[in-house]
């Protein structure tokens, strides 16, 4: 199937593992997920930019994806990133693939897979992706398009300053 023409529609629950957070917020936020339907031929990028919307981000950074693995942090998934982060020191983990071109599609995704998506390399937000479904064709309409939140957003920088006032 020839990605460009790839209709088929992903259903992928994206968790929030882990992140700088303040201790009264991930108490009331317990689940923190956003589902979210994309169709086969749209990109990583496509996914990234839905994901950073999702989640109420307000300033970009780096980013990968890891394919292949049990999940976020696993050293043998398979990892895509930017084109410009392609040529930095990675010693043995090269990354596979470049978010632009790689298809969502393209992935060999299954249902009850999991993988991993790395947002800002210095705060170290950690998601899971939990493929849901994957239907043969997409319904009509806008995608990528987020379907159901469970949890509050948290800020992407934390005021740890309030910690102490709660």
């Amino acid at each position: 199937m020839k990605a460009s023409k790839d209709k088929r529609l992903y259903t992928l629950d994206v968790f929030i593992v882990s992140g700088p957070m303040t201790e009264a917020f991930a108490r009331e936020n317990k689940v923190i997920s956003r589902t979210i339907q994309i169709r086969g031929d749209q990109t990583l990028e496509d996914f990234h930019h839905t994901i950073f919307n999702a989640f109420g981000r307000e300033e970009e950074h780096m980013y990968e994806f890891q394919i292949g693995g049990k999940g976020p942090m696993d050293p043998k998934a398979r990892k895509y990133m930017l084109p410009t982060a392609m040529d930095g020191p990675f010693g043995d983990e090269k990354p596979v693939g470049e978010m632009t071109r790689t298809t969502i599609g393209s992935l060999g995704l299954k249902v009850d897979d999991a993988f991993g998506y790395w947002f800002d390399f210095g705060d170290d937000w950690w998601h899971q992706i939990n493929v849901v479904a994957i239907e043969e064709k997409a319904p009509r309409g806008k995608y990528p398009k987020v379907i159901k939140r469970v949890g509050e957003s948290p800020p992407q920088y934390v005021d740890w300053d309030e910690e102490g006032e709660e």
